[in-house]
Parts: structure tokens; sequence; C-alpha cells
């Protein structure tokens, strides 16, 4: 796989110390690493926390595709250093963070390994997830179907456009 350019597909959240700037800097620390390049960013979405402890803040989320030459668990490596960068604690599952990212597809990759599989998955289930992906890849396959089917299968209500803000560009 390396050498070669695959494309990914990289979810990003945060619900901490100014979400958004979190996840707009996130996307130009995608930018920077070296072998990754950011092709396209969906807008910013402010969404309701699912699972994990009550009484979170909002979450904004964002999706953004890649290409890279690295292997998936290299690229995983990147993105877990960026999460570091912003302060991420991996404390306590699915609670607030600063910075979450995760890839949810590498090319049409199947992969199960202990740190991670692809495609992502819980992706297909998370609104918070399809909306933002859908805006960038509405005919991506993921499990089976496009992006754009299993979001016509999840409740959208907890997911709206980010307030006052334009798309997230490269």
């Amino acid at each position: 796989m390396a050498n070669a350019p695959h494309v990914a597909w990289i979810g990003l959240g945060s619900n901490l110390d100014q979400p958004a700037n979190h996840v707009r800097r996130a996307l130009s620390d995608l930018a920077a690493v070296p072998g990754l390049r950011l092709l396209a960013a969906s807008r910013l979405y402010q969404t309701t926390p699912i699972g994990g402890p009550a009484g979170q803040p909002d979450y904004c989320n964002a999706c953004a595709a890649v290409t890279c030459i690295q292997p998936p668990l290299v690229l995983l490596d990147a993105l877990q250093a960026i999460e570091a960068d912003h302060g991420r604690m991996r404390d306590v599952r699915w609670g607030a963070r600063t910075l979450d990212l995760d890839m949810l597809a590498y090319d049409d990759l199947r992969m199960q390994h202990a740190r991670l599989q692809l495609p992502h998955p819980r992706a297909t289930r998370r609104a918070f997830v399809l909306v933002p992906l859908a805006a960038l890849a509405p005919t991506l396959v993921l499990d089976n179907a496009r992006v754009i089917d299993h979001l016509c299968r999840v409740d959208r209500s907890g997911v709206r456009v980010w307030p006052a803000t334009a798309a997230a560009t490269p």
C-alpha cells in the first residue's frame, strides 16, 4: 500500500474548548501531514451527543477526504498524534473531547485489526457522520450501500448546520 495514492475519509468532531476552532485547525493539521493531501472538507455541523455521559455539550462535526501514501495504521497514528496535539484525553468512552478523528474508510479496504476496523463499524448508523459525508461523497459505498442510502435510514433531527459558518474548505 505504500507509495501508491489512496483516498481516505475522515470524520472530525469536537465538543470542548471552542469545538469549531478545533475542527478547523484539525483540517489544517491534516493538510500538513507529510504524504497527505486534503481534497475536500464538508461544512461544519452542530450535533446532539449520542451515547456517553449525560449533559455533554453539542458537537461540531465535519468530514474530510484526503489522499495519502501511508498505509492505514500509519495514517491512524498521524490522526491520533493530531488528536493529542489538541489535548485529546481518552479517559471516558464516548465522553466529551477536544478532538476526535475517525478513519471512516480507506479506498474500499476491509480491515479488522485490534486498532482499526474499516470501514468504520458504526459510521452507517450515525447521522453526525452520514450528513457531512453525504455532502462530499453521496455515492461512496460503505457496508454494501451508498452513503446517501444509509442516510435515508437514520434520524437526522440532531444534526444542524453549525451556526454562522460557511463551508469549511481545504
